[in-house]
């Protein structure tokens, strides 16, 4: 396990707490924070700075409710190299400083403890986050050495050092290429997408993976839009394309081309093709071009105007530019081998007619490129190394290597890897389009949709989807991966860094009956019990509340401990309350609201006398409540893969219809006042919910349901092990 692949594995094992000084001896002033993922560096230099603050024993006390088991089990389950622990140190009214402790993992290599102390100037790409050491003045005249965090944004390079990684093919020929010398020792890749729709989670994989090896390897990586068809491309995808990569966490710098700005080269290459004989204008429709290529296990047939002249395929290709024809009426074809195995190599269309308006160019061409003329010629303008695709494209390569030979130019190496399926949705970009276009979702973004700015909408964090990424790994094979891991990712991410508060999505009213009318106390609860650096907050606790429906039966079953007639019950931070009477509606016979009492001596959970309750209930004070709409999104399709049935019309025969549930009428406690689109909370006992980027304002506040608090893929990994 390399030191690269450990700043990777170990971020969220990254703490914070904050220590102060007083009469020379260190004060936790607040507890460890689980900071952010964030990369894991071993400074001999920082702990000398703690020790000579006399921290260490503090730390360790302070530490304890954060470095758990949890912790260690899981740096053992990703081979971690470390973690460390942020201490921010303050003297007075000097202002405050920052410094490190970092743990070694047995497994770190010997290169990875002996060079640890001089990686601090280096530049994690990926996160965009680096620790450097400085010297930082105190008033009295003495230095300490420090160690800071930063964002950076820059061209941030790594140095790769003699280590090890993961194995995977990908990896293997980059490591190999590197040995032997090829590229001269570069490793510079891209990433490639098409601006005619929002990138899903696949493309993330991709994202990942493209910018975290070349960030490995001392390397860089491009964002390249291939746009070569006007008709489908909008300026609208290339924003929302550039957003989602920086959401995700990464940046290309200055690295943003377009294959349109190459467009006069690659007209000056098929010109050079047609007078080299490889390439003609061809003038059989679409639909003959079709017939006339053949099947797999019959030859192509050639197209009567193969054998044109030099002179005239060049007259007709610059009267095409000239824009003489109509759309569709003439082509460019490549001429290679319509006998050839592979149909791909059978006289491909290299440009067709296209009387279209380009986001970038305007109307100046008329005639525009193929994709698989351009993209290989692309990566060599942009001196790829190491061209990085799905599997789709493997026959392609045979294609794209004719070109680069035939032309004569730099020659990028492809690689192709399996794409990502995630079970119960889609990946396919015409099947999504289809999907907003029909009005089963609101849009690319509706929370439901696998696009990234879908799940952020829902409440996904970047930490999440880079840490699935790179858990499901790197291989040649097909497969389908369990939706319930991306969750389980989800999930793990947000119990760290969430907020709890509560909140009563279909409220049931309780009235205390022997609490005084007037009286309102402010009790206090812990904002995550993970992280007791974010503190405590007070909620309003008065007479009348409000419970979860679901929270009450009136002739409850055997193991139903929650609230009945005549059973004790806890509330969360509260108090002991007793069920004593039930208020029906005299026409349906529902529950409608509760009488209680309840037990003074009981203040914040606990009974004196040492009598227990089965059941902890959430619960919002009434008149202090805040009224809020809830949607509760669930999976699209109700199918692991819906494409994967052949008695159904369609894949949208499998969609969901209980995908989305809207609740109004929902009860949240008043600290949620005035909280920001994007804001993550668990919401205690139900799951974790977001703050609406689009619909929800200061006077209407509107929640989407993240993920349930229920782990499926935790149970099927215990299940498994047993």
């Amino acid at each position: 396990m390399g030191w690269k692949r450990a700043l990777h594995l170990s971020f969220s094992l990254i703490i914070n707490a904050h220590i102060s000084t007083h009469h020379g001896a260190p004060r936790v002033t607040r507890a460890p924070k689980v900071m952010t993922r964030l990369s894991i560096l071993h400074s001999p230099a920082a702990q000398a700075v703690t020790s000579r603050s006399g921290i260490s024993a503090s730390l360790r006390q302070a530490t304890a409710p954060v470095l758990r088991s949890r912790l260690l089990r899981r740096m053992e389950r990703t081979g971690a190299c470390g973690y460390a622990v942020v201490i921010r140190l303050g003297w007075g009214d000097i202002a405050p400083k920052h410094a490190c402790i970092l743990r070694i993992h047995p497994r770190a290599s010997p290169w990875f403890s002996a060079k640890a102390d001089k990686i601090g100037s280096q530049f994690y790409k990926m996160c965009y986050i680096s620790f450097f050491a400085q010297k930082s003045h105190r008033s009295d005249g003495n230095n300490d050495s420090s160690i800071k965090m930063r964002t950076v944004k820059g061209d941030a390079r790594m140095t790769k050092p003699d280590a090890t990684y993961q194995p995977n093919f990908i990896r293997n020929i980059i490591e190999e290429d590197l040995k032997t010398g090829k590229y001269d020792g570069r490793v510079h890749t891209r990433f490639p997408p098409e601006p005619n729709g929002y990138l899903h989670i696949g493309h993330a994989k991709s994202i990942c993976l493209n910018f975290t090896l070349a960030a490995d390897y001392n390397g860089l990586c491009n964002l390249r839009f291939d746009d070569t068809n006007p008709t489908k491309e909008e300026e609208e995808y290339v924003e929302s394309i550039k957003e989602d990569v920086r959401w995700l966490g990464f940046d290309w710098d200055e690295r943003e081309y377009y294959a349109s700005d190459y467009f006069e080269q690659l007209y000056e290459w098929a010109v050079k093709l047609v007078k080299d004989g490889k390439a003609y204008v061809d003038d059989l429709s679409a639909e003959e071009i079709k017939g006339y290529r053949g099947t797999l296990t019959r030859s192509g047939k050639e197209s009567p105007y193969r054998n044109r002249s030099v002179e005239e395929n060049l007259g007709l290709f610059e009267r095409m530019r000239a824009g003489e024809f109509e759309n569709g009426s003439r082509v460019l074809r490549a001429k290679i081998d319509m006998a050839h195995p592979n149909l791909n190599m059978r006289d491909p269309v290299m440009y067709r007619v296209l009387h279209a308006a380009h986001h970038r160019t305007g109307d100046k061409w008329c005639i525009y490129p193929m994709y698989d003329f351009t993209h290989g010629q692309s990566d060599s303008i942009e001196k790829i190394t190491h061209s990085i695709c799905t599997l789709e494209f493997e026959d392609h390569r045979p294609l794209y290597d004719w070109f680069v030979e035939a032309l004569g130019i730099y020659h990028p190496q492809q690689i192709e890897f399996a794409r990502l399926n995630l079970s119960y949705t889609v990946m396919s970009k015409r099947k999504l389009m289809r999907l907003v276009q029909e009005g089963h979702v609101t849009g690319w973004d509706d929370p439901r949709m696998p696009t990234i700015s879908g799940l952020r909408r829902r409440g996904y964090t970047p930490d999440s989807i880079r840490d699935f990424c790179e858990r499901i790994g790197v291989a040649k094979k097909e497969s389908m991966v369990d939706v319930a891991l991306l969750e389980h990712c989800l999930r793990e991410d947000l119990n760290r860094r969430a907020p709890r508060v509560m909140g009563v999505l279909r409220p049931l009213r309780v009235i205390i009956d022997n609490y005084p009318e007037n009286e309102v106390e402010e009790l206090e609860a812990i904002n995550n019990p993970e992280d007791a650096s974010m503190g405590t907050r007070e909620v309003p606790f008065s007479r009348d509340l409000y419970i979860e429906q679901d929270d009450f039966m009136e002739d409850p079953p055997k193991k139903f401990y929650r609230l009945a007639p005549g059973r004790e019950v806890r509330l969360r931070y509260a108090y002991f309350i007793k069920c004593v009477d039930v208020v029906k509606d005299e026409k349906t016979g529902e529950v409608v609201a509760l009488h209680c009492t309840y037990d003074p001596e009981t203040r914040g959970g606990d009974s004196p006398d040492g009598r227990k309750v089965k059941a902890t209930l959430h619960w919002v004070s009434a008149p202090h409540a805040l009224e809020a709409e809830v949607r509760l999104y669930d999976r699209l399709f109700d199918k692991p893969n819906p494409e994967d049935d052949k008695d159904a019309p369609d894949f949208t025969a499998h969609l969901n219809p209980n995908s989305l549930e809207t609740l109004t009428g929902c009860r949240v406690e008043p600290s949620l006042a005035g909280a920001k689109p994007e804001s993550r909370y668990q919401f205690e006992r139900l799951g974790y919910f977001c703050v609406e980027r689009k619909d929800s304002s200061k006077t209407r506040l509107v929640f989407n349901r993240t993920v349930p608090l229920r782990d499926t893929w935790a149970k099927i990994r215990k299940a498994e092990e047993m």
